[in-house]
């Protein structure tokens, strides 16, 4: 603002016009109440740290730990489940997404390689409760020799 130009309201101002810095510091005074002290203000920043989430799958480990432990390959993705929560407590993402990825396939071949035990055995009980119920009965109607 030019110390020259002409006042709208003569007399509010008979000296130099206030700067934008004095009317800054006036409006914080309204708004915050009285003007504490002249320190500079400081602040608080929070980061937030956006993780990755690396699933440890100890869940379904310990499915295929229980159920499906063909060759003791449920106890392994246990195991490696483990390490996996183990490397992501101490913070190291990597480590524990190494871990969790081997778990993962781990899993999968001991459920695809479960189910495909217990297809087999139950093909197996029902193909062979057949063949002993025919064989019985044929030597039922052998021995009939009517």
């Amino acid at each position: 603002m030019n110390p020259n130009s002409q006042l709208f309201f003569p007399g509010a101002y008979t000296q130099i016009p206030p700067t934008y810095e004095m009317l800054k510091e006036e409006h914080e005074v309204a708004v915050l109440g009285a003007h504490q002290s002249w320190a500079p203000l400081t602040t608080t920043m929070i980061n937030i740290h956006s993780e990755t989430s690396v699933p440890n799958y100890i869940i379904w480990s310990l499915f295929n730990t229980i159920f499906t432990n063909l060759g003791c390959l449920g106890f392994v993705a246990l195991a490696y489940s483990m390490k996996s929560r183990d490397w992501k407590m101490v913070d190291d993402m990597i480590g524990a997404q190494a871990y969790a990825s081997t778990t993962k396939c781990l899993n999968i071949w001991a459920l695809v390689l479960g189910l495909f035990l217990i297809i087999m055995f139950i093909n197996i009980f029902t193909t062979g409760s057949l063949m002993t119920f025919q064989a019985i009965s044929e030597i039922i109607q052998g021995y009939g020799g009517y």
